[in-house]
């Protein structure tokens, strides 16, 4: 065979070809790899025409591999497996002296209790490691992550495929906030179900529209609130309750935070919730090749150190 000149040659033809001997379909190759169908087959033609072999076959809905595909693969998965651990065992990563960004998506609730703390820990011991925190729609998690928009994404527990791992971080209760001028403010043993009910709420979403987890524990129930305005932030929604008779239901974590009665520029007070609710969990979710790169390693292990049991 002639010598084959390697800068001649897309590699990542060779990840193509992987993806598709283990998935044995187009179409679930090109989720895997986060590609079109097209690109998918444009890049199994040019492996064919490098290798002069249609290397899969189809049959039904399945691409079964030739002769040569099975010859190959183990060479072709040695191969990408000693590059990766080539690349990552050059990485050395020491956050005192390393400057970097990490990217974590996560709700305004999280960011409460996770970034004043990790600025004052970053500042001690990675002076030069930046964060970027950013919000994105929980239909974009596993892409967002695929394609590295974002390190990692703190959120409710959703389903995600096999490229992505992710932890429980902790879970917690909800609490309800209110004007300290609200007239069950100061008789806060009033709280019961039926005030809650008639009184008007502030909905907190970043969706346009649907229940939230506390409209789900009550439509158990048989019943359901009256929700006189909806908004994306609970910041926003703490100043509507500080000025109107309305209540605001939220985690008890961020209700205590804003509401906190040695904040001076609190106006609010905090009561339990009365009646019971799921815990809202809350996961950590990352990419499977993040287990590969020790900065990422370091930076999930700040993240969990910080936001493990929520409390």
């Amino acid at each position: 065979m002639a010598h084959v000149d390697i800068s001649r040659v897309d590699l990542n033809l060779f990840v193509v070809f992987e993806v598709i001997y283990r998935e044995g379909n187009l179409t679930r190759a090109s989720e895997a790899l986060n590609l079109s169908q097209p690109a998918v087959s444009h890049a199994l033609a040019r492996l064919r025409d490098r290798f002069d072999d249609p290397l899969f076959e189809r049959s039904g809905k399945k691409m079964v591999p030739t002769p040569l595909a099975k010859a190959i693969v183990e060479r072709v998965r040695e191969g990408l497996g000693s590059l990766e651990s080539t690349l990552s065992d050059g990485l050395v990563f020491d956050p005192a002296t390393a400057e970097r960004t990490f990217t974590i998506a996560m709700r305004d609730v999280l960011e409460a209790k996770a970034l004043p703390e990790l600025a004052l820990k970053l500042k001690k011991i990675a002076p030069n490691i930046r964060f970027r925190s950013v919000a994105i729609a929980r239909r974009e998690i596993e892409s967002a992550l695929v394609r590295g928009r974002v390190d990692f994404v703190a959120d409710v527990l959703i389903p995600v495929s096999k490229q992505l791992n992710h932890i429980l971080l902790g879970s917690e209760d909800l609490s309800v906030m209110m004007s300290k001028d609200h007239p069950i403010a100061k008789y806060p043993e009033r709280l019961d179900l039926a005030t809650y009910l008639t009184a008007k709420h502030v909905q907190v979403s970043s969706r346009p529209d649907g229940p939230g987890i506390e409209d789900l524990a009550l439509s158990r129930l048989g019943v359901s609130r009256d929700i006189a305005m909806r908004c994306q932030h609970y910041y926003a929604a703490a100043k509507v309750v500080e000025q109107s008779d309305w209540l605001l239901t939220l985690p008890s974590t961020y209700a205590n935070a804003l509401g906190d009665e040695s904040n001076a520029n609190s106006n609010n007070v905090v009561l339990p919730l009365p009646f019971k609710t799921e815990p809202l969990e809350v996961h950590l979710y990352w990419h499977n090749k993040a287990e590969q790169d020790p900065a990422m390693i370091w930076c999930k292990q700040q993240i969990e150190k910080l936001l493990l049991g929520l409390g």
